[in-house]
């Protein structure tokens, strides 16, 4: 496997090597001639989630090794990645993590019936008609990998599991677009090799498994090919039922996976490397000979388009120019419902905070709400509106004709996108708020924000639609050329090695035939691609402007202003923190997504920069009905299984042992005493009159409960105290065992959910034994008394017998 790992490799270098000097040579000439890009009207910050984290709090988690669910704390930081935590607690301390997930190439699903979908077509078996695992409760959270390990969660509320899945599907998001816009060279390199290799083999089209930095995406790669072969291979000989062999492919699977991955990972970076070497060399030959290289490029160009032109022409004629005014649409629709979507949501958020301006203009309530808003386009619940429109993006009629795999990879392109504009848009409110913070108060300054409003959000359409044209030219060029390119190359490929004869040996490496001939096909369809997009402006649908609507310097004062983010929180507290010696700039980092509850409140789900009213609070135990209590046991009894054991009599201690399976230990042991009506054997009380009962029932009941009670106090005084403290028991890994009031995995230091079902058990701590003497006279009087009031609230309390009640949490 290794061996066919690195032939893989070592084909795509080639191609890599070769595409790193064109993407050199496209640089420099870039750098050289300048670039006509059109100026954006928003601002754009550099590094938005410094000093930030986007979320964290606890849920359940299914750990294959022991095969139960256990609670987990997770902490989702400024990469995206997902780290687990045994509690809150751990992550606070500063703790190692249980493990970190990078969500790059996963997909995360909500229910059962779609993730047996995805795992039967998979494996290719039969359709199971129950899963391996079992969810102890009706929202689940799975994250499903191709390739590598799933991840399997729960939570109890369907409010919990909109918001983890919004904050999943951000992750996923985010870590699939892992190539960095900043590298020129190295990324344009990378990306236009993976194309040459994979066309090589066979495959045109979009790749929706181009997800996440070039180690990841080059291990898919490898595994686009391993994974039928292995799979071919192993599956038939696996054993047991199907859940079995299922889940034995998944754990042999990610072993390939995870081995792959750490050869890709070694061996990109070695390529890496020895390009970065080179580049000197070739940059010094590049800017020595730009202009000759240009001018061969130029004559090469101009022989290869001569041979190509008249049959891309008849190929765009017949086969492209009919549909492409419906892919526009198809695309368009969509995309302009989102990008609408989140206008109108930085709409009402600026709005808001215009209204609290006019109560109160201060500085300080001023930076308040501009600290809430400052995260807005990293808020994925918030922004889930505007991600849901592209969702409904439909590219059917596609998928055969121009080897469309799926339209996913438009859909995230889209929506980061749309989190970039709102992201300027925010930024730059706040930029021009903040300038006009000085010399104004009062009514004048709700004026200056109304104004800084409208400059905003006039500023969003327009780049809003710049944007969106842009996208839609590129769309449809990766939708296109993949398939006219595979039209061409039978006919035209063999033809072009020729052409190399026309190229000097030094600029060889700077000039390829084969980028030579995709450039001409592109810049043949890319005339009516653009014919397309303008009709729709002229139109004037979905909000398109045209370019020249507003001018590139109609504000030239505001690109003057910062990049950087403004720290709102800090300036709010500068005074204070400069007293406290510097605790501002250690201070721990903002959450954007806030789920951290108030000591004695319960638990809010709405958002952290949504203030409810008092009434709209919700109470710990409202709407929760019996099924929910039911579906809480069910998780607490397969966390901590509970065996009960029954002592009839009270007055004598029972030896004996309880049968433990293999691997279970008792982790706590708690007894209860109760009062139940003993059976007697023998019904001596059937010729009893009814009413003689009732008479004596209350005296007899007085005088049982004084001589029990008296019993008790005497047996805890002669018993050795130490044994009576109960600190909790050790569990396996070495940490205390809380006590069965702390026990629940939703108590709210450990998480950062609250389960409606937590009691308001307060804490006993345990008293000091003292030596003093002990007043029978005093106890007996006070028993007496606590005897009388107890029975005059429940007179049918029986109580003449005792039964007591051991209960051993056993931890399996």
């Amino acid at each position: 496997m290794a061996y066919h790992n690195h032939n893989r490799i070592i084909l795509f270098g080639r191609f890599y090597e070769q595409q790193y000097a064109v993407a050199l040579f496209n640089s420099v000439r870039y750098e050289i001639e300048g670039g006509g890009n059109t100026q954006t009207q928003l601002l754009h910050r550099k590094d938005p989630l410094k000093n930030k984290s986007i979320f964290s709090g606890g849920l359940f988690q299914y750990l294959e090794e022991s095969k139960k669910w256990r609670s987990r704390f997770l902490y989702v930081g400024d990469s995206y990645n997902i780290s687990l935590y045994e509690s809150k607690a751990a992550h606070d301390r500063g703790l190692h993590s249980k493990g970190v997930i990078n969500c790059a190439g996963y997909r995360a699903l909500t229910s059962m019936e779609e993730y047996l979908g995805l795992l039967n077509n998979n494996t290719k078996a039969k359709a199971a008609s129950a899963p391996f695992l079992k969810c102890p409760s009706q929202f689940p959270l799975i994250l499903w990998h191709p390739y590598a390990r799933h991840h399997y969660f729960c939570v109890m509320t369907e409010k919990e599991q909109k918001k983890w899945h919004a904050i999943f599907q951000d992750c996923v998001r985010h870590s699939n677009n892992g190539l960095s816009e900043e590298c020129k060279v190295a990324t344009p390199a990378f990306t236009d090799a993976l194309r040459l290799y994979r066309q090589a083999k066979g495959h045109y089209g979009t790749w929706d498994m181009m997800c996440g930095n070039q180690a990841q995406i080059l291990a898919n790669l490898v595994m686009e090919t391993l994974h039928p072969e292995l799979k071919n291979l192993i599956v038939p000989r696996l054993k047991g039922k199907l859940q079995q062999r299922q889940r034995d492919w998944m754990l042999i699977s990610d072993a390939v996976y995870r081995q792959v991955l750490s050869q890709t990972k070694t061996q990109h970076e070695a390529l890496a490397q020895v390009c970065e070497v080179e580049r000197p060399r070739l940059d010094s030959a590049l800017r020595t000979d730009m202009d000759q290289i240009v001018t061969s490029k130029e004559h090469v160009s101009g022989k290869i388009r001569a041979f190509v032109l008249p049959r891309v022409e008849q190929l765009v004629r017949s086969k492209v120019q009919p549909y492409i005014h419906s892919i526009l649409e198809a695309l368009m629709e969509p995309t302009s419902r989102g990008f609408s979507e989140v206008r109108d949501i930085l709409f009402r958020e600026l709005v808001e905070v215009s209204k609290n301006t006019m109560n109160d203009s201060s500085s300080e309530k001023v930076g308040e709400h501009m600290d809430k808003i400052s995260m807005l386009a990293f808020h994925p619940v918030k922004m889930q509106s505007c991600y849901e429109k592209m969702e409904a993006l439909n590219l059917e009629g596609l998928q055969q004709r121009c080897d469309v795999s799926s339209p996913s990879v438009f859909i995230q392109r889209a929506q980061i996108l749309m989190r970039q504009q709102m992201d300027n848009a925010v930024h730059t409110f706040e930029q021009l708020v903040h300038q006009s913070l000085d010399g104004h108060s009062g009514e004048d300054f709700c004026k200056t924000i109304q104004r800084c409003q409208d400059r905003v959000l006039k500023k969003y359409d327009y780049d809003s639609s710049t944007v969106r044209k842009k996208f839609f030219r590129e769309a449809l060029l990766q939708i296109i050329i993949p398939y006219m390119l595979k039209q061409l190359s039978p006919s035209c490929s063999p033809e072009l090695p020729k052409y190399k004869e026309l190229i000097f040996e030094d600029f060889s490496r700077f000039i390829l035939v084969e980028n030579i001939f995709e450039e001409v096909v592109l810049q043949s369809v890319s005339k009516d691609i653009m014919m397309a997009v303008k009709e729709a402006v002229v139109q004037r649908r979905h909000n398109l402007y045209r370019d020249s609507m507003v001018l590139t310097n109609s504000d030239p004062n505001l690109h003057l202003l910062g990049e950087d983010t403004i720290d709102w929180a800090g300036q709010i507290r500068g005074v204070k923190g400069e007293r406290q010696g510097g605790e501002v700039a250690n201070r721990k980092r903002r959450q954007i997504v806030s789920m951290i509850q108030l000591d004695g409140m319960p638990l809010l789900y709405e958002s952290c920069q949504e203030v409810p009213g008092v009434d709209g609070i919700p109470e710990e135990n409202e709407g929760q009905t019996e099924q929910d209590l039911e579906t809480e046991n069910e998780i607490r009894d397969l966390i901590n299984p509970v065996l009960e054991v029954i002592e009839k009599d009270g007055s004598q201690q029972t030896n004996g042992m309880l049968p433990l399976e293999e691997g279970d230990e008792v982790k706590l042991i708690t007894t209860v005493t109760e009062f139940v009506p003993r059976e007697s054997p023998i019904k001596v009380d059937e010729e009893l009159d009814t009413a003689q009962i009732k008479q004596s029932s209350e005296e007899e009941r007085c005088v049982s409960a004084i001589e029990s009670a008296i019993q008790q106090i005497e047996i805890a005084i002669q018993e050795d105290p130490i044994e009576n403290l109960s600190e909790g028991a050790i569990d396996s890994d070495g940490e205390f065992a809380q006590t069965s009031t702390n026990s629940s995995p939703f108590h709210h230091d450990d998480s950062g959910f609250q389960s409606p079902a937590n009691e308001n058990v307060e804490e006993v701590e345990p008293q000091p034994i003292t030596d003093e003497v002990v007043d029978t006279d005093q106890v007996m009087l006070t028993l007496v008394e606590g005897v009388k009031s107890s029975i005059d609230l429940d007179a049918k309390a029986p109580c003449d017998a005792s039964e007591k009640k051991s209960e051993v949490e056993i931890e399996s």
